[in-house]
């Protein structure tokens, strides 16, 4: 019974999206990021269809919508402009979500250069 249990919590935990790698450029409190993600897409029906720029308190600041799957290009790099950072907040989290998993626990913390 207990393999069983810890077989269950292993494959609850495969397949959600990795942040693997962030960089921001900034002006005038307006970044421009290039976000690196990883994740097993499968099609249509399992892939990684998000990722968000949240401060540390949770708020989200910005976000990229991934519109189709990444099967055969992982890991992938995309990029969102304009992200507005408000004046008391100098470090990020970026967070992926994919359509079976939502979003993920592996982040990536970002220290802006403001």
């Amino acid at each position: 019974m207990a393999l069983l249990l810890t077989l269950s919590c292993a494959t609850a935990n495969a397949g959600k999206v990795v942040v693997v790698d962030a960089a921001a450029t900034c002006e005038a409190r307006s970044c421009h990021f290039e976000v690196t993600l990883r994740h097993d897409d499968s099609g249509w029906d399992h892939y990684a269809d998000q990722w968000r720029v949240l401060d540390t308190r949770g708020n989200v600041l910005g976000k990229r919508e991934l519109l189709h799957p990444h099967v055969d290009e992982q890991p992938f790099t995309r990029s969102l402009s304009n992200v507005s950072i408000p004046v008391d907040v100098s470090t990020v989290v970026i967070e992926g979500r994919d359509t079976v998993h939502g979003v993920s626990d592996h982040t990536l913390t970002l220290e802006l250069d403001l």
